[in-house]
């Protein structure tokens, strides 16, 4: 309830009452029994409330009933859900694919939410013989939703041509449970500006920032949409190329917020999304988030539970405390490190670029001078073995 609380918030709504049932099957007609939404009914007239958000995803024939019932509007948990994302929604392709989750959502339940889209006015020229304006807005609807699939198909495609250009650098992404701060530990990695805020789905938008690491060493590191318990499958399907940017990373970093009471069912609905939508066959990384606001004596239990539970590695990180995020810097650093060959170099002193390109873009491990010519053992990509291949007063050994 206060996480509803929170999303009802994010939504701009002010909560002035709650109302819990536990039944062990819902009533068909109303979901809740008949004796509780004459009980409801009161609190709304007492509490001068407009509006109901139920915690579950309600039937259309429910909602519909409820309505009719409480005189006021009724949402689900879906609904409210996508309403934020549709407020949050700023790039192009945010927007498509909340527009397609809503329009699938309302499809079904067009009868109860009946109302004109706006182009129609009036339906002129839309309407074919004998149709009803609810058969005409569900053909719209229908041809809008093949028009949106298409077009997310095209931007699928453009994503996954970017793709395909950075195959030459370690790609990292970032997921979790909405405001575990995936947003704030990039801002951290990359010390460039990104939008934080201490609310629900702050970040809807994926971004993809250039990290270096130290030694040399360097990472793309894109931060991804947050998951929440019961997240609409519409929504999930309509985010699916955005989350290709997981599918194909080298590394999955986990984030957690490890000051949150309930952690553990939080992990659990990421791990259950990541698993449904087939991103959970890559490496991990847990990363316990916001480890600031625990004491010395609740980090030390929370690390002794995860080391007890957890087979999958795992770092402590704080995004807003200097210094907050080097070890899982490090941590990142010796995976990308693993990835890049070891091979002994030899090349003329002279060779100031070559030389600086070394040490630039690998990790130089060990230097020595013989004569008018050096020898050096180090770590570097694919890329710069490549081209040092094609010169020819260098010799290489891999080792």
């Amino acid at each position: 309830m206060e996480e509803l609380r929170r999303l009802t918030d994010t939504a701009g709504g002010q909560v002035v009452g709650t109302m819990i049932q536990r039944i062990d099957s819902p009533t068909p007609q109303t979901y809740i029994g008949s004796g509780k939404v004459r009980e409801l009914r009161e609190l709304l007239e007492e509490r001068e409330a407009d509006l109901v958000i139920f915690d579950e995803e309600l039937k259309p024939d429910q909602a519909k009933n409820l309505e009719r019932q409480l005189e006021v509007r009724v949402m689900d948990r879906s609904e409210l859900i996508l309403d934020i994302f549709a407020s949050r929604a700023r790039t192009r392709e945010a927007k498509l694919q909340v527009e397609l989750a809503q329009l699938e959502y309302l499809l079904p339940r067009l009868a109860r939410m009946w109302t004109h889209l706006s182009r129609i006015r009036g339906g002129i020229g839309l309407r074919g013989p004998g149709e009803t304006q609810l058969e005409t807005d569900r053909r719209l609807i229908g041809r809008r939703i093949a028009d949106l699939k298409k077009k997310l198909e095209q931007v699928a495609l453009a994503r996954a041509t970017q793709r395909k250009r950075r195959r030459g650098e370690y790609r990292v992404a970032l997921v979790g449970y909405t405001n575990a701060g995936k947003s704030s530990v990039l801002k951290a990695l990359s010390g460039d500006d990104i939008f934080v805020e201490d609310r629900l789905f702050a970040t809807l938008d994926s971004a993809t920032r250039l990290v270096e690491l130290g030694g040399g060493y360097q990472a793309l590191v894109t931060d991804t949409v947050g998951f929440i318990r019961k997240l609409p499958h519409h929504l999930v399907a309509s985010f699916r190329s955005t989350l290709e940017e997981a599918r194909e990373a080298d590394l999955l970093l986990h984030v957690i917020d490890g000051s949150h009471p309930d952690w553990e069912e939080q992990k659990e609905v990421v791990d259950e999304v990541l698993h449904d939508l087939e991103l959970d066959r890559g490496e991990q990384l847990l990363v316990f988030n916001k480890s600031d606001r625990l004491t010395h004596a609740e980090e030390d239990a929370l690390r002794g539970r995860v080391r007890a539970l957890e087979p999958t590695p795992a770092v402590f990180a704080s995004a807003v405390e200097e210094g907050g995020v080097e070890a899982l810097c490090e941590a990142i650093r010796a995976r990308v490190r693993t990835r890049y060959p070891r091979v002994r170099v030899e090349l003329p002193a002279s060779e100031g670029e070559l030389l600086a390109a070394l040490h630039r873009e690998g990790e130089v491990l060990s230097t020595e001078r013989n004569g008018v010519r050096l020898q050096l053992t180090a770590r570097i990509p694919e890329s710069l073995l490549g081209r040092l291949r094609q010169e020819p007063e260098v010799e290489l050994v891999e080792v």
